[in-house]
């Protein structure tokens, strides 16, 4: 695990991690020269909030002397020559040595000007207690899914599910059956059309939302919304499927406050599923520029212009700045039972 995995975490887990003193984020405004720390970032340097003053220089300085050139200097950092990832060691005022996964992410205005810096480190010294962290994540998943029977899932390149071992339990199945086949949940005499619609989508590679009556092991019979986008990455490699699935009867509200682990994984993959002619309609119905979108992105003009040309990789960070920007604004993009993506506004 490192720092870019945390976009995909739950927030209960990333605020886990930040209880163990294990993660940390910052930000610095390049016009107002603002500087901002997470609490938990002065934790994670060894620095005390009442003593030190946030500083970029502070902590690139705070790096081992042979690491410093893996991040932005100050210099470099106000003209937007940024490095978005990097490993590199911390030395702790005490002299502890502590290794850092640094994800870094630049702002820019609608012309491509440098407006400000933000990021967030992870320590990965200690994987046992990363471990430790990402292990409490999945039994609280599964708890949940005992309690509501709502849950994410992965299927791989190969068509194999990953499902949580309580899958098998609440459904009375070996976890390897429904792994190998997950419509062996749904109830026989909808199984076939179900499998069908569900597996035409895998070849062209495009979202499904489908619903399916399933049998538990108690004999009762729940229906399910079943959700499945693929997912790419940012050299636009399928890399296989985020899904989510989740009784009818939870309204979406009460989904976000179980807080899925994973169920990051899947919106975000829903954001790769937007096209130009939905970021169109998003502006619209904001009476939104292209510009004005570049500005709330933090994105330059000439990026926006190629999303709405469809002219950026599915899996590219950019559409999720924008996706950001618009849902800060009151859009929801709403994936719809016939596979279609719908645009509102709140």
């Amino acid at each position: 695990m490192d720092a870019a995995d945390l976009t995909s975490c739950s927030d209960i887990f990333l605020r886990t991690i930040e209880d163990y003193g294990l993660v940390g984020g910052w930000r610095w405004t390049f016009a107002s020269d603002e500087q901002r720390w997470s609490p938990s970032f002065f934790r994670l340097l060894g620095l005390d909030p009442s003593i030190a003053t946030a500083s970029y220089d502070l902590f690139v300085e705070l790096l081992h002397p042979d690491d410093r050139v893996q991040l932005a200097s100050p210099s470099e950092a106000v003209q937007g020559h940024v490095s978005p990832r990097a490993t590199v060691r911390l030395i702790r005022p005490s002299g502890e040595l502590r290794i850092l996964s640094v994800l870094s992410e630049l702002r820019v205005s609608p012309e491509g000007r440098p407006l400000s810096l933000s990021g967030v480190a992870l320590d990965v010294t200690d994987r046992e207690q990363l471990r430790q962290a990402q292990a409490a994540e999945q039994r609280r998943g599964r708890a949940l899914y005992r309690t509501t029977y709502a849950t994410a899932y992965a299927v791989g390149v190969d068509r194999t599910h990953d499902f949580p071992p309580e899958m098998a339990q609440v459904h009375g199945l070996s976890l390897q059956e429904i792994s190998l086949d997950p419509f062996v949940m749904v109830v026989p005499e909808e199984r076939t059309a179900f499998r069908e619609r569900a597996m035409a989508v895998h070849t062209p590679q495009v979202r499904f939302v489908g619903k399916a009556r399933e049998r538990l092991a108690n004999g009762e019979v729940w229906q399910f919304r079943i959700i499945g986008v693929p997912v790419w990455d940012e050299a636009g490699r399928y890399n296989g499927r985020a899904g989510m699935k989740y009784p009818i009867h939870l309204s979406a509200a009460t989904i976000r406050t179980a807080d899925i682990p994973a169920s990051r994984r899947v919106r975000r993959a829903l954001d790769q599923t937007v096209r130009a002619d939905h970021l169109r309609a998003a502006r619209g119905l904001l009476d939104w520029s292209r510009g004005t979108l570049a500005q709330a992105s933090g994105l330059s003009l000439s990026t926006v212009r190629r999303l709405e040309e469809d002219a950026e990789g599915q899996g590219a960070r950019s559409r999720h700045k924008a996706m950001d920007a618009l849902r800060r604004a009151g859009i929801r993009f709403i994936a719809m039972d016939d596979g279609t993506l719908a645009v509102a506004k709140t």
